[in-house]
């Protein structure tokens, strides 16, 4: 019998490390000073309506975020809304990626490249933004991270329950693409990595049975999205200058591929994990866009975890190259190298929790709302979508008339609700002495295009005069007064 001194000794995890490291930033100023900008207030707003009123909801508007929205609701349920319940989410799921993108590195290329890996994925920018977002993207991560997770455990022979691992990947992949389902470009990045490796004929059945399950499960909501696709008919045309950011991650995730040195008799590298998951979505999305325009970083955001894999491979590189000559030296490379990169960061980290860092914030002009309208007076929003201050804080709106609204967003189905015709908004509004109109800050407002919309500045501009003007993160206030009809 062997004596348990000559037992081999077991590594100790890694995976707490970067999982305390991302908390942590996901922890340091969560509330962004009590500030919500208005895709979390959309989140808010939805997340306290019945189930009933949400599925109605998802009929007309945003199904893509239908499941999200049930799982912040039964939060919302259970906790209360608040900011810390709206991010926290986002902040726990980034952290399982952390932990996923650790244990990847360190199976594939060793305890540096994992280590380093885990601690690249907090510090990456895009990451600390959506670290601390109110929507689904860290989530969409988290299962990505799973996802890819199992597809190396499973390929290398790790996971003796195969079936079952193969129906845990497939169902990472479903929640992933209910999530968002251009995640599902992961499939395509997956399916790259087995022909770089050169997987075994059974992983190639299992995969593609897995792949097929989880897809077939995505693609009623893939289909049923297609007529709510007005709504990201915002979203600008791709141009070459939004491909600089996309360049650029794939020349560092490039660098970290060429320094990846795999272990010898191992066909799985972190090359071969990490540069499809990193280049296929990107890819992926900016072909789509060409169709399209759908190119925002945010839907990709998943991306970032093959991003840092192969950012961890270059410190780990650089630790094999030191080792021989200088072996304690060795060790403080990626301690050195992540506390450098951290100050150097801190700026961007700084800036992301602030609320400068979103377009606006619904809270801040609800409060110039509280202070400013009295008991009586009248609102009007421009555009309509603006009228998410007052659905995330009722309060500060109370005794004010909601002028130009028909039908509430519960019992419309929509986000916003439905306003009056242009001239029964015109007749509401000569019928009050004040009228609060809340609006987009004159830097962020974009030209006003609806006849709803432009009634209503009409009727402000010729029988009203503004008494009272207070812009604040992203979004104005203005108090008007009706004129004295002339004599």
């Amino acid at each position: 019998m062997t004596s348990p001194a000559a037992a081999p000794a077991r590594r100790p995890y890694l995976w707490p490390i970067p999982v305390a490291w991302t908390l942590a930033f996901g922890l340091w100023g969560l509330s962004r000073q009590g500030s919500v900008w208005r895709d979390e207030a959309a989140t808010w707003q939805v997340a306290e309506r019945s189930t009933a009123d949400i599925v109605r909801m998802l009929e007309h508007v945003d199904v893509v975020h239908g499941l999200y929205y049930l799982l912040m609701h039964g939060l919302f349920a259970c906790f209360g809304p608040g900011t810390t319940v709206l991010r926290l989410p986002s902040v726990l799921a980034m952290a399982v990626a952390a932990a996923c993108v650790t244990v990847i590195g360190r199976r594939l290329a060793g305890t540096w490249a994992g280590l380093g890996a885990g601690l690249a994925l907090g510090l990456l920018p895009a990451v600390q933004f959506h670290l601390q977002e109110g929507r689904p993207y860290a989530l969409v991560a988290a299962g990505a991270g799973i996802a890819t997770l199992l597809l190396v455990s499973l390929s290398q022979g790790v996971d003796r329950r195969r079936g079952a691992g193969w129906v845990a990947y497939g169902a990472a992949v479903l929640v992933c693409g209910l999530l968002n389902w251009l995640s599902l470009l992961i499939l395509p990045a997956h399916l790259l990595t087995l022909l770089w490796t050169r997987a075994r004929r059974g992983v190639w059945i299992r995969w593609a049975a897995a792949s097929a399950g989880a897809t077939a499960g995505v693609l009623p909501l893939v289909l049923f999205s297609r007529g709510q696709s007005g709504q990201v008919s915002w979203i600008p045309p791709l141009t070459w200058h939004m491909l600089i950011g996309p360049a650029i991650l794939l020349a560092i995730g490039g660098l970290g591929a060429l320094l990846d040195r795999p272990r010898a008799g191992r066909r799985l590298s972190v090359a071969a994990v990490g540069l499809p998951l990193l280049a296929v979505p990107q890819l992926g999305l900016i072909g789509l866009s060409l169709v399209q325009p759908l190119f925002l970083d945010r839907y990709v955001l998943f991306s970032l975890l093959g991003l840092a894999l192969l950012i961890g491979s270059i410190p780990a590189a650089a630790v094999r190259a030191a080792r021989p000559r200088f072996p304690r030296a060795s060790r403080w490379i990626l301690p050195v190298v992540i506390a450098v990169a951290t100050v150097a960061l801190l700026p961007q980290s700084l800036a992301k929790r602030s609320p400068a860092s979103r377009v606006d914030d619904v809270l801040a002009v609800a409060e110039e709302v509280r202070r400013l309208g009295g008991p009586g007076d009248g609102v009007v929003y421009v555009p309509a979508a603006r009228r998410d201050t007052r659905l995330v804080s009722p309060d500060a709106f109370s005794g004010l008339r909601d002028i130009a609204l028909a039908r509430t967003p519960e019992e419309s189905g929509t986000l916003k609700g439905v306003e009056e015709s242009p001239d029964r908004i015109r007749a509401a509004m000569l019928s009050q002495r004040r009228i609060l109109l809340v609006t987009d800050a004159r830097k962020v407002a974009r030209p006003v295009s609806a006849e709803r919309d432009q009634v209503k500045l009409s009727v402000l501009e010729e029988h009203f005069t503004p008494v009272t003007d207070a812009q604040v993160r992203g979004r104005r206030v203005t108090v008007y007064e009706r004129r004295a009809p002339a004599r």
